[in-house]
């Protein structure tokens, strides 16, 4: 399944292209997701889905797969599992990014592949719920990145084996406000938290 996604961020491209490299410092800005740990190349962490009253929690791994800082190109390998078991997502992502007046279009292609009852589920659906979540990804990374009142990021040491990332809990992403009343009700039945998994680790892409 082929999802094609575009944002524009009023920084300039070399600027974007450094923050969307450092996906620590980004984590926080990602609805619903929180960064734990890095090892190398992979960035793991949670992501939580709220559907009324009921909260569930999955895993997920991205992995930088190619940088081409010349053609301002990304790739990224991302997975996630629904912890109770109930199914598996894995995403090929590509980004690109470009100079637009001064700012940043950044255009974002996603090759899915998903097992269980999410499978089921239909595309239509699915990028609309990812529009909406990248709108409100945008909307945090500028306020809290991209501004000129935004902390510096700061390097870490290098360390073997994994290094935890000590970051406050991350809260869920409610698929009622997102999705709208009328499409929730056809995501639960068929698994929506693996839905928003492979989006926010979609989003999660962008080192």
């Amino acid at each position: 399944m082929d999802i094609n996604d575009s944002f524009r961020v009023n920084r300039p491209l070399a600027e974007t292209w450094d923050v969307l490299l450092d996906i620590e410092r980004i984590a926080p800005s990602l609805p619903g997701a929180e960064l734990q740990e890095i090892e190398g190349d992979d960035y793991r962490g949670v992501v939580k889905v709220k559907v009324g009253p009921i909260t569930a929690q999955y895993k997920g791994v991205a992995k930088l797969a190619e940088v081409d800082e010349s053609a301002r190109r990304i790739v990224l390998d991302a997975s996630g599992r629904d912890t109770r078991g109930q199914g598996n997502a894995k995403a090929k992502i590509v980004v690109t990014m470009r100079d637009d007046n001064g700012g940043t279009l950044v255009d974002v292609a996603t090759d899915l592949s998903i097992t269980g009852k999410v499978a089921q589920f239909g595309r239509g659906v699915l990028a609309d719920v990812s529009s909406k979540l990248m709108g409100q990804f945008v909307e945090n990374l500028e306020r809290d990145v991209l501004s000129d009142d935004a902390p510096a990021s700061s390097t870490a040491a290098a360390s073997a084996g994994p290094r935890i990332i000590d970051s406050r809990p991350a809260e869920p992403v409610d698929l009622f406000e997102v999705a709208g009343a009328p499409v929730t009700k056809r995501l639960v039945p068929i698994g929506v938290g693996l839905l928003v998994l492979f989006v926010l680790w979609r989003l999660l892409r962008r080192r």
